[in-house]
């Protein structure tokens, strides 16, 4: 489990700040027709996603967590700072999930 918990604490955080930087390409887009950066920001943030989503099922997996709980944590990676606060929520976890089998 703490093999899948880095990958996963990795990837948090880096489609949690290629979100805020889409968010601020959707802006220039539709607030000032500046189309350039959403064109080349969003296929990244895309792929960047899904390589989230692999990171957060392996470790739901591994972990043995409940579905509804593993969609939660895939769904934080949609909404700017959340996947920051889910990042530190599923780390506590998983470390308390550790002491509590030793």
């Amino acid at each position: 489990m703490e093999s899948a918990l880095k990958p996963f604490r990795v990837m948090a955080y880096v489609v949690g700040v290629m979100l805020l930087v889409l968010v601020t390409c959707m802006v220039l887009r539709y607030g000032f027709d500046i189309e350039g950066p959403s064109r080349v920001v969003s296929p990244i943030h895309g792929f960047l996603y899904m390589v989230y989503l692999v990171a957060a099922v392996n470790l739901g997996m591994k972990a043995r967590w409940s579905w509804p709980y593993i969609l939660g944590v895939m769904l934080a990676g949609t909404v700017p700072f959340l996947s920051f606060l889910f990042e530190r929520r599923v780390t506590d976890r998983v470390h308390r999930e550790l002491a509590t089998a030793v």
